[in-house]
């Protein structure tokens, strides 16, 4: 276990004293497990009753009086019997005392009428929990297992001092205004509907055309990079996942159409396009001149995500991803990879998002080989090979040992929400083991048949989870050059409709097409209100003068009222904003 510093020591206490207070106020409740975490802390309990936001406020007034009573926080440990005994109460605890290994220590912390099986640290005292805050609360499944019981989790944050704390609410504050689950559904990117489904929303015509634009963009950077477009099924045979592998390792995660006991053919959603892109390599004979071979796709797929992990277009059970796949040489491995990490930083880079990201070596865990293909000697030769690239690179990393994919290791290009979730955007994965299984071979220079690495890789990874962190990013304004309405025209008076059309007419000849109209019976200081709500980059506002001087007057969401200026002029300014994808 990781020391834990000042900070989350006090935490962890805290989490002790909430669950005190819940214990006082609702008797009945059992206790599960309560850690620091990075941002606060939380606890389980599991309770017949759903708690509400008052009793949220009735619980933070029972723990300022535990503050204020200075209780004294002992540790102690007991034998196992003893400890059972002790416990006999607290089913979830006694499930965690048995699975200790023989000879582990038991240890307790007590505050007062207060005992809790933990292995610690704590604070000396319950009144050095002061600047502290109880946020919500939620459902969660005992240790994260859907197939478990439905627990009731409790939200919090501590700091050492007020100031620390009110600093904290006041950035929580300002995510909840960012959330993309909120600000995307104010602005009209995405909907949702009980009708379809959780994990299934409706793209609205604004987040449509914000994925239709990066969509784009990203299939023309690939193809000046030597990616070759391919487009293959949304489904397949169980026969194609049983071959891959990803019948036995990830069926439970996919959406399968049939019943193997009575159907002559059971069918699946894809959740991958990689053993469909292999077929690509093998419609007819490779040899080492055809390598590498740079395979990618605009995919949709299919993952049958639980319902307690949804949120948003963060995590969803349909989306679209920039995927693709690459056969290569052992020589060429690592200038491929180095290609393919090249091509996510660049674009990263450009979305504004490369500062907020961090690097991650997801390695396999061989304690739990089930969960695995291949030997210990290719999961060797696989992260070695991957380890000597990443250190070349200099890309700095941490370890994730069981977080690599079940046919090879990865490199995760980790990020955070507004929220302080962490989700993977961007994956490159190296894999010596599939071409194998699918027969993929090609004729080297000495005539002998071998199998190609293959490097499988996001470019921007998942567009939705994209969306979602550009929303946040941006706060929902986001840059000129992807943004779904990037000029309102907006006429004081009937009378300049006319000119107003033919402004739209010569940007769209200009090559600016996401323009619109506001043509209502409105004041023109509301409609101006209005467009910077909607977060529109520019404003084109027309009257008399305008209309006499052939120009328009200008109003920037960034920099406020720019002045009248030729259409002309104003057609440079932005297409070069544009062009330039200037943040």
């Amino acid at each position: 276990m990781e020391e834990m510093n000042e900070l989350q020591t006090l935490r962890h206490s805290a989490s002790h004293v909430m669950a005190q207070a819940v214990k006082r106020l609702f008797p009945d409740v059992k206790l599960a497990i309560g850690p620091a975490i990075d941002t606060g802390f939380y606890y389980d309990f599991d309770t017949e009753h759903t708690f509400t936001p008052e009793d949220l406020e009735k619980i933070e007034a029972e723990m300022k009086k535990i503050a204020k009573e200075n209780l004294k926080i002992e540790r102690f440990e007991l034998p196992r019997d003893e400890a059972l005994e002790l416990m006999k109460d607290e089913p979830y605890k006694t499930e965690l005392i048995t699975e200790l290994p023989e000879g582990e220590v038991i240890s307790f912390y007590k505050q007062d009428d207060f005992t809790d099986l933990c292995a610690g640290p704590h604070i000396k005292y319950t009144s050095k929990v002061k600047a502290f805050k109880l946020l919500s609360a939620t459902g969660a499944y005992w240790r994260g297992n859907e197939k478990n019981k439905m627990l009731q989790r409790i939200y919090g944050t501590a700091f050492q001092t007020k100031q620390e704390l009110e600093e904290h609410l006041e950035h929580l504050e300002e995510a909840k205004k960012r959330d993309h689950n909120k600000l995307g559904r104010e602005l009209e990117y995405f909907t949702t509907s009980d009708l379809i489904g959780q994990g299934l929303p409706i793209m609205l015509p604004k987040g449509a055309r914000v994925l239709q634009v990066l969509q784009r963009w990203v299939e023309d950077e690939e193809q000046k990079r030597g990616w070759q477009l391919t487009k293959t099924p949304f489904m397949a045979k169980s026969d194609l996942y049983k071959l891959s592998g990803h019948w036995g390792h990830y069926k439970e995660g996919m959406f399968v159409l049939g019943d193997e006991e009575t159907d002559k053919e059971v069918f699946a959603l894809r959740p991958m396009t990689c053993p469909f892109q292999y077929q690509a390599f093998l419609n007819r004979g490779r040899s080492y001149r055809d390598l590498p071979m740079r395979l990618n796709e605009t995919s949709t797929l299919f993952r049958n995500e639980a319902s307690g992990e949804m949120h948003g277009l963060i995590r969803v059970r349909q989306f679209t991803i920039s995927e693709g796949h690459l056969m290569c040489t052992p020589e060429q491995l690592e200038d491929e990879f180095k290609g393919c990490l090249e091509l996510a930083s660049d674009m990263l880079k450009i979305l504004g998002l490369y500062e907020d990201v961090s690097f991650r070596f997801s390695q396999w865990d061989p304690n739990d080989r089930e969960k695995y293909i291949g030997t210990q000697e290719q999961w060797d030769e696989a992260q070695g090979t991957m380890e000597r690239i990443l250190k070349h690179l200099d890309i700095p990393y941490k370890i994730g040992i069981g977080e690599a994919a079940f046919y090879g290791p990865k490199l995760d290009i980790q990020i955070k929400n507004v929220h302080g979730k962490e989700d993977t955007l961007i994956t490159i994965q190296i894999d010596q083991m599939l071409a194998e299984k699918f027969g993929m071979e090609y004729v080297d220079k000495d005539g002998a048949k071998k199998n190609p690495y293959i490097i499988h890789r996001t470019s921007i990874g998942c567009y939705e989870r994209t969306l979602a962190l550009l929303i946040e990013k941006y706060a929902g304004a986001l840059p000129c050059w992807m943004a779904p309405v990037q000029v309102k025209l907006m006429p004081i008076a009937d009378r300049h409709l006319d000119y107003v059309n033919k402004v739209k007419q010569a940007l769209a000849d200009s090559g600016i097409v996401r323009v619109e109209i506001d043509d209502r019976s409105e004041k023109i200081g509301y409609k101006i209100r209005e467009a910077q709500l909607e977060k529109v980059p520019y404003m084109l506002i027309i009257g008399d003068k305008d209309i006499e001087n052939n120009a328009v007057s200008v109003r920037s969401r960034k920099d406020g009222d720019i002045g009248s200026m030729p259409i002309d002029e104003f057609v440079v300014k932005i297409k070069e904003e544009i062009e330039t994808k200037a943040k």
